[in-house]
This record gives structure tokens, C-alpha cells and sequence, in this order.
């Protein structure tokens, strides 16, 4: 077992708290000494009291599904013996109402485009089940009940 920590913090100041004008910005800090800021997502709580330049739940959601299947992706690729140069993800993440009415992020959509250098570079055969694979192992993917889809960019040709 592993156990994994953040810290939230947020601070009323002098705002208007009960009258519902207060910022939703707050601080994110992580295990390692990271702090990052965050906030509501401006499309759920209007500006100002939403930072538009800070982290939302909601994209912190996407980048954390992304990011571990980017992991895995890599680890999957460096034991088969294929050099990966570059790994670039623009994931997206679809929020909706589910059946009973409440508002969900429903589909996160991985759009992973690698480059591979070297004598061995994989056909998209291979790409598409490293994907599967790195789909399957994703601890995040494992934990949520979003349906995750992975669509990856061919940019090099097959077998190349």
C-alpha cells in the first residue's frame, strides 16, 4: 500500500464570504515542494472569483489521466527497446450531466502524438497496443468510472 498526500489551502482574508463574493483561488502543495495555484474553473464560478491563470479541479482531473498514461506509455516503450524523443498529449475532457442529473466529466479523450528515434521503431499496430496497455496499467484510468479514450497521432509512416 501507498499512500499519496496533497494540501489545499485557501484563505477568506477580508472577503465577503457569506455574501458569496470571495475568490475560490487556493494553493495546491504537493509532497515533493511543488506548489501550484488553483482555483474554480471559470466556467463553473464566473470571474472574478474564479482565476482563469490557476489549475481547476477539472483540468487537474484531465492532466492527472493523461500524465499516467504518458508514464506508463513510457516505461512500456523503454522495455521494448523503442526510443521515444517525444511524448505530447492535448487531452480533453467532456463535462455533462449523467443520468441522474449531476454534472460529471463523462469522457477524458487522450490525443497522445510520440516520436520515436533509432533502429527500431514500432508499426501502428504495435503503438495501439502500447496504448492498450498503458490504458490498462493507468492507476488514475483504474480508479474512476469516466470512460477514457485513447486516440493516438501517427505522424511518423508504418513501420517507421
Amino acid at each position: 500500500m501507498s499512500e499519496y498526500t496533497a494540501e489545499v489551502l485557501w484563505l477568506r482574508g477580508e472577503q465577503d464570504f457569506l455574501g458569496n463574493r470571495y475568490s475560490r483561488r487556493h494553493l495546491l502543495r504537493f509532497d515533493g515542494g511543488v506548489e501550484i495555484p488553483g482555483s474554480s474553473s471559470p466556467h463553473v464560478v464566473p470571474v472574478p472569483m474564479s482565476d482563469i491563470f490557476a489549475v481547476d479541479p477539472e483540468e487537474a482531473f484531465v492532466s492527472s489521466l493523461a500524465s499516467c498514461h504518458m508514464l506508463w506509455f513510457l516505461s512500456i516503450a523503454a522495455k521494448r527497446r523503442y526510443c521515444v524523443d517525444r511524448y505530447c498529449d492535448a487531452a480533453t475532457g467532456i463535462m455533462e450531466r449523467n443520468e441522474a442529473g449531476k454534472l460529471v466529466i463523462s469522457v477524458v479523450t487522450l490525443r497522445p502524438e510520440v516520436q520515436f528515434s533509432g533502429a527500431s521503431m514500432p508499426t501502428h499496430a504495435q503503438l495501439d497496443q502500447m496504448h492498450h496497455q498503458a490504458h490498462d496499467e493507468c492507476f488514475i484510468a483504474n480508479s474512476v468510472r469516466t470512460e477514457v479514450r485513447c486516440i493516438p497521432i501517427y505522424t511518423a509512416p508504418e513501420g517507421q
